[in-house]
């Protein structure tokens, strides 16, 4: 018999953040439909968040920003404001954690908290619900949803498929109502369950949660293995648990801590033709995983490169990764082993998308006592640039290639997240 204690868990959702956010900044936009987007200036950006007068109006994340304009005629575009977003979140996880010790953010706009020992000083799940949305409205303007249960992945799709669809803004699902609440959806509603997965299953007969719920797991494993190969187990296992509304991970605070990778990658402007112009834009991709490799105290064994053509109908493109014979943190060995993919595995098409992905990391700590040769000195004099673009800003050092057309270093330098600051 299992006597441990259930817990409370809520996954708080503000309602189409970046909109909100704009919104509480302009009163005079409260009546309007508002869309944030990409690239007010070009019909082709795209909507990042679209407020609920401008959702009624059938705006849609993600869509063009001519398709959002030709819905919605007298629709407000603003552009994004990256940085007063991010300030604008923190100020909200301050606000949980008056709450609660345990805030896990989940995105910009989502973040898991655990009130499990909370209720004696504020009153049930329900009640501490309440006083979150009032405090965080009072404080930003920013409604937010909660959905609550025993556990992360319950209190989740409490929230998408409910909490969000109420006037009250929240809803809770307890594991024991999970048959008579969840499992009559269909199965597209549950997490991590894509149009391209629904396809799948529908095939296999299985049409809502209740539906995947129900099936064996050995069973699902079989039926998964038949369309994806023997390596889907794992996968099986996952929609099964989720399914079933079983999850044990904890709410933690250094649940994004433990990096087993460190990447970025970027969305070019035009298509890049040559190699000398990727070449470019690898470089500078590999300064940026270098620099946040060493600001976090890591090294990594091994260098991924990822390249994509424009057509994302007809894919082109690959990501290939090599192991190099000792860690590093350093951009220019990073480079040269992404050259080396580049030349072995580009086929010559446009490329329209790069990243490169530093990982297998080991703290750089164990490792400096065994450098040889001028590798400390390149190591600190990386430091010292490192530092001097935290005071000054990226674009205080660049190579010089950055100058040249190809370069985006320069443009990447005041935006955050790909979008301007």
């Amino acid at each position: 018999m299992n006597n441990k204690p259930l817990r409370t868990v809520m996954l708080l959702d503000c309602q189409s953040f970046y909109a909100s956010v704009e919104k509480a900044a302009n009163p005079e936009y409260a009546d309007k439909p508002l869309a944030v987007c990409g690239d007010p200036l070009r019909r082709s950006g795209i909507v990042l968040a679209a407020c609920p007068l401008a959702k009624k109006a059938g705006v849609t994340t993600a869509e063009r920003i001519g398709d959002a304009i030709g819905k919605c005629p007298d629709i407000i575009v603003v552009k994004p404001r990256m940085q007063e977003y991010i300030r604008v979140s923190l100020q909200i996880s301050d606000i949980y954690r008056t709450f609660t010790d345990l805030v896990e953010p989940y995105s910009i706009d989502e973040q898991f908290i655990d009130v499990s020992g909370s209720s004696k000083l504020f009153g049930s799940a329900k009640d501490i619900a309440r006083s979150i949305q009032q405090q965080v409205k009072e404080a930003t303007g920013v409604w937010v949803r909660a959905g609550i249960s025993e556990n992360k992945i319950l209190a989740k799709m409490a929230c998408d498929n409910f909490a969000k669809k109420n006037s009250e803004g929240i809803f809770e699902l307890p594991q024991k109502d999970i048959a008579k609440d969840l499992w009559q959806l269909p199965v597209n509603k549950m997490f991590m369950v894509g149009s391209r997965m629904m396809n799948h299953f529908m095939i296999m007969g299985i049409h809502t949660i209740g539906d995947l719920a129900k099936v064996p797991l050995p069973r699902l494993k079989t039926m998964l293995r038949t369309r994806f190969g023997k390596q889907s187990d794992i996968q099986a296992e996952q929609y099964w648990r989720i399914a079933n509304g079983i999850d044990d991970s904890p709410v933690t605070l250094d649940t994004h801590d433990t990096q087993k990778s460190i990447g970025h990658q970027m969305t070019l402007p035009r298509d890049y033709r040559s190699l000398e112009e990727i070449l470019v834009v690898i470089l500078e991709l590999a300064e940026l995983v270098c620099q946040h490799t060493r600001a976090k105290g890591y090294m990594g064994w091994v260098v991924s490169v990822g390249c994509m053509g424009a057509d994302y109908g007809r894919p082109s493109g690959f990501f290939r990764q090599m192991k190099m014979p000792d860690p590093t943190n350093l951009a220019e060995d990073v480079y040269e082993i992404a050259k080396i993919l580049i030349d072995k595995h580009w086929d010559k098409q446009p490329v329209r998308k790069v990243g490169i992905t530093l990982s297998d990391l080991t703290s750089d700590q164990e490792y400096q006592y065994v450098l040889f040769g001028d590798r400390e000195k390149k190591m600190g004099l990386a430091h010292t640039m490192d530092r001097i673009k935290e005071r000054y800003g990226d674009a205080s050092i660049m190579k010089a290639v950055s100058v040249s057309k190809a370069g985006q270093a320069k443009d990447r330098s005041n935006k955050i997240g790909g979008h301007y600051k």
